[in-house]
């Protein structure tokens, strides 16, 4: 190899090894600062690609899960407020049957049908409060509700209303019963006895709905937690192997800078040849 103090190749090469070391020693550095092997478009574009691809449907599954517990909130309340009420209409058969007794007084048949028409306005009150969220399916002010199911918002279920309100065809009692006569009093009871019926059927009906949002929104968490494992897998830095890599390439980057040295010094041998 000629000697020349215009071009030093071993420099050069020197000057190249040690840049590529520096620019891996950087990409390093990087991946342990975020955590991500893969964290913008130009460290791989096809797998950042897919990994945003999937952030998005996690982002969009996020939306579905706050629509599904909203669907489960608004189920619960009216699960609740149903369950209250078909213990309401348990107290009225009491009271219904005791007014059916000839043999009371007028007295004692105003005290039953005073409570008996208490409890119809507790179950009107407790349709009236059966409300999330701007939300009641036991008052009749909707027929169904809709949330989405899935990612692309295609995808519903549906909780159908319930209503529960007096005089309906659910609760046949209407709001204005009483049991000042016998007659009156067996006439709610065949009432009655048909509303018991159908509010638990009612019930049995919202209860299905609702474990059949809440089984889907375990799903959809699942489904979450697998896409963002998914997502890991594909840009995830491994730590550990890059903590070695790191210490490898600083080792490197030492031995490097001394070979720079060593060969930037090489032209001084030229002034040996003219002493």
């Amino acid at each position: 190899m000629p000697f020349s103090v215009h071009t030093n190749a071993a420099a050069l090469t020197a000057l190249q090894n040690l840049n590529k070391t520096t620019q891996d020693l950087q990409q390093v550095q990087d991946r342990i600062n975020t955590g991500l092997a893969i964290g913008s478009a130009k460290d791989n574009a096809a797998v950042w690609a897919i990994a945003q691809g999937q952030r998005a449907d996690i982002g969009s599954l996020g939306a579905v899960k706050m629509s599904l517990d909203r669907a489960t909130s608004i189920a619960d309340v009216a699960s609740t407020a149903g369950q209250t009420i078909s213990d309401l209409l348990v107290q009225m058969k009491e009271k219904v049957t005791a007014a059916m007794d000839p043999s009371i007084d007028t007295a004692s048949r105003n005290a039953l049908d005073s409570d008996f028409k208490s409890i119809l306005r507790q179950i009107t009150q407790v349709v009236s409060n059966a409300n999330f969220d701007g939300a009641n399916l036991l008052d009749g002010s909707v027929n169904q509700i809709k949330f989405i199911a899935n990612a692309q918002a295609n995808g519903f279920i549906t909780l159908s209303s319930q209503n529960l309100s007096l005089g309906g065809t659910i609760i046949t009692v209407p709001s204005t019963a009483s049991l000042t006569t016998v007659t009156f009093a067996t006439a709610v009871l065949a009432q009655l006895t048909t509303s018991i019926s159908n509010t638990n059927q009612a019930l049995g009906n919202l209860g299905s709905q609702s474990k059949q949002i809440s089984n889907h929104s375990d799903f959809v968490q699942k489904l979450t937690d697998q896409l963002t494992t998914g997502v890991g897998n594909l840009v995830d830095a491994d730590l550990a192997k890059e903590s070695a890599r790191l210490q490898a390439l600083q080792v490197q980057q030492q031995l490097g800078t001394q070979a720079l040295s060593i060969a930037n010094s090489a032209p001084q041998v030229i002034l040996s040849l003219f002493r």
